[in-house]
């Protein structure tokens, strides 16, 4: 059966019909034991069984209680005035006067005899599945039998539909490779078969942006390269702020190139985690700090799993920014709950609370900025993503005195006191 609709609805049925059969097997059991005697009946057995009505009242009770041995029914004989005068059973004697049917469970018929006399019968369910709280036993029964018919079908739907969950949460996180199984013909099997689909065309879109991105990047270092070496020979001729207002452009655009290069890089290897090796966060950030004339403030020696070009091209980015918005740059290395934590603080204008999180945009520029600021505005976009790349994080906040601090938090695998 190839429509899910049309399994669900056979499946439904199929219990109700199950359900319908117990009950009427649970009925007709528990309605087998009900005495329902026939009048001529009952007068014909009391003639054969009942003493006359002057005989003495233990004749007649002697009477009853071997009419209950032969028929198990609880009885009572009463005597025209109303007066009881001889019951057996736990029933009989609260039968006198009694002319119902089916109160409290039990079956109580009242018969006139020929005499004058009444005989009183109650037959109680003594004996079968359903007594006392047998109905109870017999809904459970039911119920376990519905739930035993719809458990597999409703297993088999839902564990389709777990992994097809899975496999778009993949996909959501960046497993571009991600495809979910197609076990069955109906609708939830063409579902992860049209997931399936989606997922490789974004794929193949993906790939093919990132080919086109990487090379069009690798491509402009030629004519960059020529741009350069044209500067350079135009520079004894040409005025001094124009050679340095080109040789400024050349590099913007050579280190514009190697952001994309590197961008394109990290969406290629963003399901895999980085190369890693142990690096001396200290000894790094020393390194970049010598390089941009920053001040270090760092007592012990931090070692972390990361990728260590990338480690350091996160720090340098940092340093360029702060040194670039905040004519100066402060960093510290320290461990905090068992994490490397590095801050890269500056004394410029800060940032906005309302744009410390847009500012690790692509592209993005603080309102106001100018090109001539310096800057490409992927910088601090790419050493976010390589914080996150090695499970650690990247924000900014507001320095105490003016300025703005860019916190980055690694963790921490090994730490050695210096």
């Amino acid at each position: 059966m190839r429509r899910l609709y049309l399994r669900i609805y056979v499946a439904v049925l199929a219990s109700i019909l199950l359900s319908l059969a117990l009950a009427a097997t649970a009925w007709r059991l528990n309605s087998e034991d009900r005495y329902s005697p026939e009048p001529a009946f009952v007068r014909e057995i009391a003639g054969r069984l009942l003493p006359p009505a002057s005989a003495p009242r233990h004749e007649q009770q002697h009477a009853l209680e071997r009419w209950r041995q032969l028929s198990g029914l609880d009885l009572a004989l009463v005597a025209p005035n109303g007066e009881m005068i001889a019951a057996v059973g736990a029933h009989g004697y609260r039968m006198s006067g009694m002319r119902h049917r089916g109160r409290g469970g039990q079956s109580s018929f009242s018969f006139d005899l020929p005499d004058g006399r009444s005989i009183y019968l109650a037959a109680m369910p003594s004996h079968g599945p359903f007594r006392g709280f047998g109905w109870l036993a017999a809904l459970l029964v039911i119920a376990g039998a519905v739930a035993l018919c719809a458990w597999p079908v409703v297993r088999r739907l839902t564990r389709d539909l777990e992994e097809l969950e899975k496999g778009v949460a993949a996909l959501g996180q960046g497993d571009l490779g991600a495809r979910a199984p197609v076990r069955r013909p109906d609708e939830v099997g063409r579902l992860a078969a049209t997931f399936n689909h989606a997922a490789e065309r974004i794929q193949t879109l993906m790939n093919a942006n990132r080919t086109l991105l990487a090379n069009a990047s690798h491509e402009l270092r030629s004519p960059l390269t020529r741009l350069r070496m044209s500067v350079e020979k135009l520079a004894p001729s040409a005025p001094a702020d124009v050679r340095e207002e080109l040789a400024r452009n050349v590099r913007e655009l050579d280190q514009l190139i190697g952001e994309i290069l590197l961008a394109s890089r990290l969406d290629a290897d963003r399901v895999q985690a980085p190369r890693r090796e142990e690096v001396d966060l200290v000894a790094l950030a020393a390194e970049e700090c010598a390089r941009m004339g920053a001040e270090l403030d760092a007592s012990a020696s931090v070692i972390v799993q990361a990728d260590a070009r990338l480690l350091r091209r996160t720090l340098r980015n940092l340093l360029e920014n702060a040194a670039r918005h905040g004519g100066g740059a402060e960093m510290s290395v320290q461990i905090v709950d068992n994490l490397a934590r590095v801050s890269v603080c500056d004394r410029g204008p800060g940032v906005p609370e309302s744009e410390r999180e847009r500012i690790f945009e692509p592209f993005y520029r603080l309102p106001g900025a100018s090109e001539a600021d310096g800057g490409v505005g992927l910088g601090l976009s790419l050493a976010r993503r390589i914080a996150l790349a090695h499970e650690g994080s990247l924000i900014c906040l507001p320095r105490e005195g003016g300025g703005a601090c860019f916190q980055l938090d690694l963790p921490m695998l090994l730490q050695d006191a210096s």
